[in-house]
């Protein structure tokens, strides 16, 4: 039976790594993932596009970028009754030297998401109650 050499610790070939847009490899986003607790027997949920995050020092918005799980408005989705629903809002990325930030659903009603003084940690992930 023939010897075959496997390499012990995979490579990826520099044509492939120079071929990936540097944007691409440099490019940070911040998840938040939400919770919200539905008390009723069938509530209806979504998230409007004027979605941020503010950082508390400079002011600066991170927009959002991506969401799953929720609809964007005017569309709704049913939360069934009774139920914790999850959701994952994807937004661009924080100034390096914010501590703090705001998230901010700035709609023209009442209602918008409001989660104030979120701590920044070094993943950029977070979980928030949406009350």
């Amino acid at each position: 039976m023939p010897e075959i050499d496997i390499p012990i610790k995979p490579k990826v070939e520099t044509d492939v790594l120079t071929a990936i847009d540097t944007r691409t490899l440099e490019d940070q986003h911040v998840y938040v993932h939400c919770y919200y607790k539905n008390e009723l027997n069938e509530m209806l949920i979504r998230v409007w596009r004027s979605t941020f995050l503010v950082d508390n020092s400079s002011g600066t918005r991170s927009e959002l970028v991506h969401a799953e799980n929720i609809s964007y408005a005017p569309q709704w989705t049913i939360i069934p009754g009774k139920k914790v629903f999850s959701f994952l809002l994807i937004f661009s990325a924080l100034p390096k030297d914010c501590r703090q930030f705001d998230l901010v659903e700035d709609i023209p009603q009442a209602g918008g998401f409001f989660i104030p003084a979120i701590q920044r940690n070094e993943l950029d992930v977070y979980h928030v109650d949406i009350l």
